[in-house]
């Protein structure tokens, strides 16, 4: 039976910018295995759509920031695997945390325990302008 698993984006300060819901095949997942499902449900429900706007965790290549999103050149598909392994070299890189309630994920192969009411948030690090 599938599990459910709320995602949110959230800057510093807590603010909720962005959220979905994963349906997952198991109650127990790894971190790497959590950014895997995300980023392959990002990619798909673009290249589905083909917007112009991507909405997910790492910026394509090729793609320009927009707001709320990336603008994807037109037509352009976009490869979950190279997004996949774009978002694994993020985390490793601290370029966003992840977080499961209050405690924080630090290793890829760390276990979430989906249970009813639990949410994951993502927070990007912006990097400091001049330092």
């Amino acid at each position: 039976m599938p599990t459910t698993l709320t995602i949110r984006d959230e800057t510093a300060g807590g603010e909720t910018i962005g959220e979905s819901v994963l349906e997952l095949l198991t109650e127990r997942i790894t971190v790497r295995e959590l950014i895997r499902s995300r980023v392959y449900q990002e990619v798909q429900d673009y290249n589905l759509k083909k917007s112009g706007v991507f909405h997910g965790l790492v910026q394509p290549a090729d793609a320009q920031q927009a707001p709320k999103g990336f603008k994807m050149p037109k037509g352009r598909q976009i490869d979950w695997n190279e997004q996949f392994d774009a978002a694994v070299d993020a985390f490793v890189r601290s370029r966003f945390l992840i977080l499961v309630g209050d405690r924080q994920m630090d290793n890829m192969d760390d276990e979430i325990v989906v249970e009813p009411g639990v949410c994951v948030s993502f927070l990007k690090i912006v990097p400091l302008v001049g330092g």
